[in-house]
C-alpha cells in the first residue's frame, strides 16, 4: 500500500492554558477527500492552518510525500477570500501566479477561469461579485499553483442554496480529477457526500472516524449531533 499523501502525528497546539488541539492523529491519501467536522471551538481551523503552515504546532508532527517545498505544495482557502476587491477576476490570478513564480500566469488564470465557469466574469473587479462567484474565484486563487492537498475552510460560509450545491458541485469536480482535499465543514450532508472519510473533532479531539459506506447521509447527521451530545456533557 503506498504511502499517504499527507500524514499527522501527535499533533497538539495550545494557547496559553487551552488546548485547542490534543493529540491529532490523521492521514490523508492521494486523490482522497478528507473531511473535518466538529461543533465551533472544536480546532477545526486550527488543525487547517497548522496543515497550511500559518500556524506551528506546539508538538507532533507533520509530514507530506511530496519533493516540492511546503508552501507550493498546500492550497489554501480560509474564512478570507484573500482576492484584491479593485483588480479585476482575471488579474487576481494573474497576481497571485507571479507570485507563486507560475511560468506563465496569464495562461494559467485564463485555464482557471475557464474551470470555473467565470470566463464572462474574468474582467470585472472581484469587489463586485456575489458570495458564490467570490469562493468561485477564491478556490481558483488556491489553485493556481496547481497544489498536491487543497485545504478548504468552512467554504460553505455565507452561501445561499444554490451556491452551496453549485459549490459541492465544483469540489465534486475536483475530487473526480484527482485532487486531494480537506474540507472543514459545518454541512454534514455536503460532507457526507464528498468524502471519502471524515472525522469528528470535539474539544480537540477525534472522537469519531468514518469511511465509505459509514458516510451515508441519512444516518450520519443524526450520528454526528449524537457525539457531540454525548462529548459536551
Amino acid at each position: 500500500m503506498s504511502s499517504p499523501l499527507f500524514r499527522a502525528r501527535a499533533l497538539h497546539k495550545r494557547f496559553g492554558a487551552v488546548a485547542a488541539l490534543a493529540g491529532i492523529d490523521l492521514e490523508v491519501a492521494r486523490g482522497e477527500t478528507l473531511s473535518i467536522v466538529g461543533p465551533n471551538g472544536a480546532g477545526k481551523s486550527t488543525l487547517l492552518r497548522i496543515v497550511a503552515g500559518l500556524a506551528r504546532p506546539s508538538s507532533g508532527g507533520l509530514e507530506l510525500g511530496v519533493e516540492r517545498e511546503w508552501r507550493a505544495a498546500i492550497g489554501y482557502l480560509g474564512h478570507q477570500t484573500w482576492l484584491y476587491p479593485e483588480l479585476t477576476a482575471r488579474e487576481n490570478l494573474i497576481f497571485t501566479g507571479r507570485l507563486y513564480g507560475m511560468p506563465d500566469p496569464a495562461a494559467r488564470a485564463d485555464a482557471l477561469l475557464e474551470e470555473e465557469r467565470l470566463t464572462a466574469a474574468a474582467h470585472r473587479r472581484a469587489g463586485g461579485f456575489s458570495r458564490g462567484m467570490a469562493q468561485r474565484l477564491s478556490i481558483a486563487r488556491a489553485r493556481v499553483h496547481d497544489p498536491d492537498l487543497l485545504l478548504l475552510d468552512e467554504p460553505y460560509t455565507g452561501l445561499d442554496r444554490r451556491a452551496a450545491d453549485r459549490l459541492t458541485e465544483r469540489l465534486s469536480d475536483l475530487k473526480a480529477a484527482g485532487h486531494t482535499l480537506m474540507l472543514v465543514t459545518h454541512d454534514i450532508v455536503a460532507a457526507g457526500l464528498l468524502s471519502d472519510a471524515m472525522i469528528l473533532l470535539v474539544a480537540g479531539r477525534v472522537r469519531a472516524r468514518w469511511r465509505g459506506r459509514e458516510l451515508d447521509a441519512g444516518t450520519l447527521e443524526a450520528r454526528y449531533l449524537e457525539l457531540v451530545e454525548e462529548n459536551a456533557a
